[in-house]
């Protein structure tokens, strides 16, 4: 692979852990992968990508960087505070059901958002679709201005932010070599939360590459299986156009079934697992992202899409953020 401008952000290797009281509960020989510490207030899987992304930002003389994302968004939080550290001005592009709403609620990500001085514009659902066009145009604005902006799209998921996670597969397989999640041969899963493709693009990638695992299962938290399909199969292609040493990719299910009742609303049932994984292990998980795909690794035990007693690396995107931002939720499970 050529070069490619990079910016170190993560704070690595993040640990692989077992947690003996997960195996109980989901039926399987569980690791979880640590992604939730790759950094601090920034950390989780996204900061994997702006590596890269941000790398080239730079590498062109950008000054702003414009993303976008849900009210809450995790990979927004992380542009925001990541812009702050490197003095770009960073622009954020949030969908809301009411774009009139004032003010912006001063909780979770939108709290660390503002706090890291990011411009907030806000973008009501029925035009979120046409995100990409809404950020061109917004360049265009920033370019007449004399600024010089770079897009990040969506949750960074393209193939040169994927190459965070062909390099997240890297660094676990050198883990495994060293013994450090329980013996060198590769996993049968791995298992992870999908909401944007670009993980799952890498993580595919990199698995073969590497000798990680026979397969990955991304759990969809949101749409439906044929549309993650299509994303991820365009952002493979697009990874392997930055890096001509990836060829197959690890098979990959695109578990839709049990993604809860909308993106960022979970269930009662899936609540209840991040509760039970959060005093039976320490592991604080997410209701957008972790505690639905954790959810959905035990369904798909029950289901027997995986085998009892599988060797599973699970990964830990992160999240805390949003989780703090829909405490009120969760009285029941904690009654």
């Amino acid at each position: 692979m050529t070069a490619l401008p990079r910016i170190p952000l993560v704070h690595g290797p993040t640990p692989i852990v077992k947690r003996y009281g997960l195996d109980e509960l989901t039926g399987v020989n569980l690791w979880i992968k640590r992604d939730d510490v790759t950094g601090g207030a920034e950390s989780a899987n996204k900061v994997r990508m702006l590596e890269w992304l941000l790398g080239d930002a730079i590498g062109r003389r950008a000054d702003t960087i414009l993303t976008c994302g849900g009210l809450q968004s995790n990979h927004a939080r992380a542009t925001a505070l990541v812009c702050a550290s490197l003095g770009l001005a960073c622009v954020l592009f949030l969908r809301v059901d009411d774009p009139l709403r004032s003010p912006l609620p001063l909780e979770g990500n939108v709290l660390l958002d503002r706090m890291a001085g990011a411009e907030i514009r806000l973008i009501p659902h029925a035009e979120y679709a046409q995100r990409g066009a809404i950020m061109e145009s917004a360049s265009l604005e920033f370019r007449d201005r004399g600024r010089r902006p770079y897009v990040v799209p969506e949750g960074g998921s393209n193939g040169l932010g994927s190459l965070g996670y062909v390099e997240y597969m890297r660094e676990t397989a050198a883990q495994m070599h060293q013994g450090l999640a329980g013996g060198d041969a590769p996993f049968d899963v791995i298992v992870h939360a999908c909401r944007s493709g670009g993980t799952a693009a890498g993580i595919a990638l990199g698995a073969a590459r590497f000798n990680v695992a026979k397969s990955v299962r991304a759990m969809a938290v949101c749409n439906d299986a044929a549309y993650f399909q299509e994303v991820i199969a365009r952002v493979v292609n697009e990874t392997r156009s930055w890096d001509a040493s990836l060829r197959e990719a690890a098979p990959l299910v695109v578990d839709d079934v049990s993604k809860g009742l909308a993106y960022a609303v979970s269930s009662p049932e899936q609540r209840e697992t991040i509760v039970r994984v959060a005093r039976t292990s320490g592991l604080v998980l997410d209701p957008v992202y972790c505690g639905k795909a954790m959810h959905d690794l035990q369904a798909a035990v029950e289901r027997r899409d995986i085998a009892a007693g599988a060797r599973v690396l699970f990964v830990h995107t992160g999240g805390l953020p949003g989780l703090l931002a829909q405490g009120d939720a969760f009285g029941a499970e904690l009654a």
